[in-house]
């Protein structure tokens, strides 16, 4: 177990630690020593480290990072202002004589260009251009600004907002109705699920020399947690997602129940999510569990079967002989869930179950909470006002909330030795929230890389959390109240993580970044869909989409923590869950803004680190030879003294 470093003072002080992503927005101060960067944009042959990165030319506006061109062209701009285009991409809608709206360096005019998969704007106005890069999934919804007889300086036009913390604005000439056809052209392609059109990602076909598809296997997964077992098999009841559609095909259930035992029990859960195994200790066996909430009702219902099972859960732990049942959940929501058919465990009820509620609340009020933090972090920050803002969005507690209540999952699991059963109300929100960040902090392979990626896969993807209704992608219903970051608080817990333990991730905050931007973009195939069911059953993704692993594991590189340290780092981390160490990750919510980015490029300086690295590793193996070639050495020569014949 790991107790943390000291965090920073300051978070208003820190800038953030590694690429935009894909939609940056490239304002930063002037800096004459960026001019050679600059010029490395206008080559063909530098591949980009970051799909689709809004970049900029300019001496004002430029971000090191994105001076590469996209690694996936097909097309070099013929002139000037066309974009760059990805395989399977096409202009659509071109308008000249726009002027985008900087909230911090003012107006500047140009060309605005929109394609099948992004908004392109690049001015004409600038010795250096500005150039901003927009994936089209990034945007939730799109208004129109002023009239034709509205009075004013760029007083018509039109307002792009968007799922990553920013607006865009863009003014219109208004003779002639300029900005209809774009505007038009830009809401139908926004929103191509709404207009009966596909996401971009089906049009994509880059290939790459990882197949991203290939991360995640349940079963391999399974075997590498040591299952099955005697006291866990692996069940393909649900191999036709006939039994429970949104859970994976292959669960993992306690070896003394019966398949006829887990129909019995799925009946008394919501949405049939019985409690199926999401990881076992490799020496307690304690294990962490995860399903949705009972249907007790107001009557109180009870369910024999259910009860034997969870039973059944409790045994399979040898070294404890009791459960806790984590409700995430504060208990008056959970209460009140009963008059909807649903509710919680009774503890007269499980035997030798002790019920948790962690106070976590749902999915409208954290999407309201963001919707502050917006408000606070875009444009512009109130710096008199700047703690008690940021207060008053509840976020940070929030954040802080899923942190504890996950710690107090793996504290259960590694400190007792006791299993825990987690779940919500559905069982695809809080619950792996919980379930991912508990394992995060458990097993040290989730730190790595790929074992993120599988992390994610496993805990999120296979288990029905449904990204496609809480994003909304390619859909313009962006005030449906399925809407919800709840992915963006578990990626935010994660980063906060790596802020207490900067040395046991093997993935840098450029990861965390991308992740979240191709959350939105419909660029690859890897969040879309609400489930397994949908995603590899019915739509196909494996065959007809590219997956985001695979774009990241051909660049490791770019992702790569320098300061990791594998072998220390093999033990539970225990982070500080307090408001005294939760910070605002301002690399992620305040990129856009140039006060907020660090002076000196930071992924530059994590490459030198990783080369210096890769150095002293190769000079501590060439040492280790050595030593080891002397001591064989002298070895051989003392064993032939003491063996050889003494002629006198």
């Amino acid at each position: 177990m790991e107790r943390p470093t000291s965090p920073d003072d300051d978070p208003r002080n820190k800038g953030r630690t590694g690429s935009l992503g894909i939609a940056d927005l490239s304002i930063s101060e002037k800096s004459a020593s960026l001019k050679s960067g600059a010029n490395l944009s206008q080559t063909t042959d530098s591949p980009s480290k970051s799909l689709c990165s809004s970049s900029s030319t300019s001496t004002e506006n430029i971000n090191s990072q994105d001076v590469f061109m996209m690694k996936s062209l097909r097309d070099v701009p013929k002139t000037g202002t066309d974009p760059p285009l990805l395989h399977g991409e096409k202009i659509q809608e071109t308008a000249k004589d726009v002027t985008y709206l900087c909230p911090y360096t003012g107006g500047t005019r140009g060309t605005l260009s929109v394609t099948n998969f992004k908004l392109y704007f690049r001015s004409v106005d600038r010795d250096l251009p500005l150039t901003l890069d927009v994936p089209l999934g990034v945007i939730s919804r799109v208004e129109k600004v002023g009239g034709a007889t509205s009075r004013g300086e760029n007083s018509y036009g039109i307002v792009a907002v968007c799922r990553d913390m920013r607006n865009l604005r863009f003014a219109h000439k208004q003779e002639n109705h300029s900005r209809r056809q774009l505007f038009e052209k830009l809401t139908q392609l926004a929103f191509p699920i709404s207009n009966k059109m596909t996401l971009f990602a089906y049009d994509f076909t880059e290939n790459y020399n990882d197949n991203g598809w290939k991360v995640f296997d349940s079963i391999s997964e399974f075997r590498r947690q040591g299952v099955p077992n005697d006291s866990w098999r692996v069940s393909k009841i649900n191999e036709k997602y006939e039994f429970c559609e949104t859970y994976p095909s292959m669960v993992a259930v306690p070896t003394a129940s019966t398949d006829e035992d887990l129909r019995q029990c799925a009946n008394f859960r919501s949405r049939n999510r019985l409690p199926v195994l999401s990881w076992i200790h490799p020496e307690s066996q304690a294990t962490i569990t995860r399903c949705s909430q009972p249907l007790v009702g107001v009557a109180g219902k009870r369910n024999k079967e259910d009860e034997k099972y969870v039973q059944m859960i409790m045994d399979a732990n040898a070294q404890a002989h009791k459960l806790y049942i984590m409700d995430a959940r504060p208990s008056l929501n959970a209460v009140a869930n009963k008059a909807k058919g649903g509710g919680y465990e009774s503890e007269d009820a499980y035997q030798n179950a002790e019920v948790v509620f962690l106070d976590i609340h749902n999915i409208h009020v954290m999407r309201e909470s963001l919707r502050k933090l917006k408000d606070v972090c875009f444009p512009t920050i109130d710096d008199a006002h700047w703690l008690s803002n940021i207060e008053a969005t509840h976020w940070l507690e929030h954040i802080k909330l899923v942190l504890a209540g996950a710690l107090r999952v793996a504290d259960k699991v590694e400190s007792n030795k006791t299993s825990v059963l987690v779940h919500c109300s559905d069982g695809w929100d809080r619950t792996a929230q919980l379930s991912g960040l508990a394992m995060l902090m458990l097993d040290p392979f989730y730190r790595t890389i790929r074992g993120f990626e599988v992390l994610i896969e496993k805990e999120w993807l296979s288990f029905g959390h449904k990204f496609a209704q809480r994003v909304g992608h390619g859909e313009d219903k962006h005030s449906d109240a399925d809407r919800s970051p709840i992915f963006l608080q578990f990626i935010d817990c994660v980063w906060q993580m790596t802020k207490q333990f900067p040395n046991a991730f093997e993935f840098n905050e450029h990861l965390l970044i991308t992740i979240l931007d191709h959350l939105y973009s419909c660029l690859f195939g890897t969040f879309l869909c609400n489930s397994e069911k949908e995603r590899f059953h019915k739509e196909k993704l494996k065959d007809k989409t590219v997956s985001l692993w695979s774009f990241i594991n051909s660049q490791l590189d770019e992702y790569t923590n320098p300061l990791y340290a594998s072998h220390i780092h093999q033990h539970v981390l225990f982070p500080v869950a307090s408001l005294r160490r939760i910070e605002l990750w301002t690399g992620y919510y305040l990129r856009w803004n140039p006060r907020m980015r660090p002076q000196e490029p930071v992924h530059l300086r994590n490459k030198q680190l990783l080369a210096l690295k890769q150095q002293l590793q190769k000079k501590i193996e060439d040492l280790q030879r050595q030593v080891e070639l002397k001591t064989s050495k002298a070895t051989r020569l003392g064993t032939a003294r003491v063996a050889s014949p003494i002629n006198v």
